[in-house]
């Protein structure tokens, strides 16, 4: 594409982006408490009163954290190019992701105070932009960050009759995974689904309720997979409950909404899955027999990231990393780890997409994507689908399998849904859900067997390890450094299947299903001796979801 992308202009982001227009930076301020509301609502969710008005604010701020993206997803701006994460110091309690001007990116370092221009790109499209400013000998000009600490989330212990205790998941099953595969995502979902049925020794006419994630029309093409209308449609079913959506506690809610169903009667036995054609979409651009729809103006939390260049998943959480490094000493050597522990689980996993050696050589010196992460920190494409049955427990004294038991869900937030607003940008999302999850349950970390955590980069799992409390916040890295811990025979044996990093992105659902498999005791050469309590997590920046199943 030339040009970033446009915003989709609100009610309530029109004063920003007019602002812009005019060279200033243009935020809302309650009058009643003095609270900076950004992105711009219609009342301040400090004091939830509707006294805001804008306000022009300095142009200048301090570097929180950045990522340096080493690809261009337009033909008018180079690469490399530097995303940052802004604090303003006139309006500390906001940020701005921006892109960075006229800086050396191996220069550019937390800390450092920028200076906010404005680049026009038409006639109706402004953007600020920043540079790093220098002082009078020339140097950047260094300030210590104020850092937030990390929210320590704490939810009121849940006692009484929990929906878990009412629900099972009695069969779960995998269709063909693999790269390239040119079938549809339907094909692959009915695959999936008629494979966990019979797997739960159930007829079709049995099953009476459908989830899936995300729904219609979220993301690129390949991504959202069927709708749930046609896959009840081609499957015959009638339906007592449906459901299909994105919002929620990541790629994991329709899950946990399948366990609100059953265990409220809605249904009996509800198929839940999830689809994706990603590979293929991807060869057919790459080919020319699909094309890209057109793009549309950026929406929701997407406005306040894609016209600033910021486009990726990678450039998103990559700030993250970048933070995590500087407070606590975070190394992509101990990225690799993740890396390299979920290329040796893959290389005996039927099915895998990759299976060869890596070693930590390999991961340091791969190309990089958007800095601290490289080729070998970032999952696979894959084409594939993941189903699981959820039934009600009392339902199942005559199926095939024994039952998984749903301990704990975790579908808690707790600060922020945003991005860049997050109060602390060393933690994500996943305290809020591991901290509802553990309220849940008299099941501690330690009781653990085996932990099956979101990968869709390495850093998000060193990040859900601190969250869930295998070790200290900050601590991740040298955890899964240390011999002995996560590998298949350590104390935590993690992703044991390969994961998103070396099986293939499955949005999580892979992960489920490899933690059903382990507490069956159908994994193999990869099984986890005695594996009775396994974690498994979805999600990363400030969408998170968990799951702690018992066998």
């Amino acid at each position: 594409m030339t040009g970033p992308m446009r915003p989709a202009v609100t009610a309530e982001s029109a004063v920003f982006w007019a602002g812009c227009q005019e060279g200033v930076l243009r935020l809302v301020r309650c009058a009643t408490c003095a609270h900076t509301v950004h992105p711009p609502r219609p009342i301040c969710p400090t004091c939830r009163t509707a006294t805001l008005a804008p306000v022009d604010v300095a142009p200048d701020g301090i570097i929180e954290s950045f990522t340096v993206s080493a690809t261009s997803f337009r033909a008018d701006l180079p690469a490399p190019y530097v995303l940052a994460v802004v604090q303003l110091v006139d309006a500390p309690e906001v940020r701005l992701t921006t892109r960075l001007v006229d800086t050396d990116p191996a220069a550019v370092a937390i800390g450092q105070r920028v200076a906010f221009s404005f680049e026009t790109i038409d006639d109706d499209l402004t953007v600020p932009v920043a540079r790093v400013v220098l002082d009078v000998e020339g140097r950047p000009d260094l300030h210590d960050l104020h850092h937030a600490e990390p929210g320590q989330l704490t939810f009121t212990r849940f006692v009484g009759d929990k929906a878990e205790d009412r629900a099972v998941i009695s069969g779960v099953a995998m269709s063909q995974v693999g790269r390239k595969l040119f079938r549809s995502d339907l094909d692959l979902a009915l695959e999936a689904a008629l494979a966990a049925i019979s797997d739960a020794g159930l007829r079709v006419e049995d099953i009476d309720g459908i989830a899936a994630y995300p729904g219609e029309g979220l993301g690129p093409p390949g991504y959202a997979g069927p709708r749930t209308d046609d896959v009840a449609d081609a499957l015959g079913l009638s339906l007592a409950w449906h459901r299909a959506g994105a919002e929620g506690a990541a790629q994991l809610q329709p899950v946990m909404d399948a366990v609100l169903a059953v265990a409220a009667g809605l249904c009996s036995h509800a198929l839940v899955y999830r689809a994706s054609t990603e590979s293929t979409v991807g060869a057919r651009l790459r080919d020319g027999s699909l094309t890209m729809p057109a793009a549309v103006p950026a929406a929701g939390f997407l406005e306040w990231l894609l016209p600033f260049d910021s486009i990726t998943a990678a450039h998103w959480l990559a700030p993250y990393a970048t933070a995590h490094m500087h407070r606590f000493g975070t190394t992509r050597a101990q990225l690799g780890a993740v890396a390299v522990n979920a290329r040796a689980n893959a290389a005996i996993t039927p099915g895998a997409t990759f299976t060869e050696p890596l070693t930590l050589e390999d991961h340091l010196s791969a190309r990089l994507v958007s800095s601290p992460f490289g080729l070998f920190d970032c999952d696979v494409l894959v084409d594939g689908a993941v189903a699981v049955i959820v039934s009600r427990a009392d339902a199942t004294a005559d199926l095939r399998q024994p039952p998984v038991r749903f301990e704990a869900l975790g579908a808690g937030l707790g600060f922020r849904p945003s991005w860049d607003q997050w109060p602390d940008l060393t933690t994500m999302g996943a305290v809020g859900a591991a901290a509802t999850m553990w309220a849940r349950t008299d099941l501690r970390p330690a009781d653990v067997d085996v932990a099956q955590l979101y990968d869709g980069f390495t850093f998000l799992t060193i990040s859900w390890l601190e969250a869930l409390g295998f070790c200290a916040h900050g601590d991740g890295g040298p955890f899964v450094e240390a011999p002995g811990t996560v590998t298949r025979d350590g104390t935590l044996p993690l992703n044991t299947a390969g994961g998103q990093l070396s099986f293939g992105r499955l949005h999580g659902w892979g992960l489920l299903h490899e933690a059903v498999v382990q507490l069956r005791g159908e994994a193999g050469a990869r099984q986890v001796p005695g594996a009775e309590v396994a974690v498994v997590s979805s999600g990363g920046g400030p969408i998170a979801g968990s799951l702690l199943l018992t066998r």
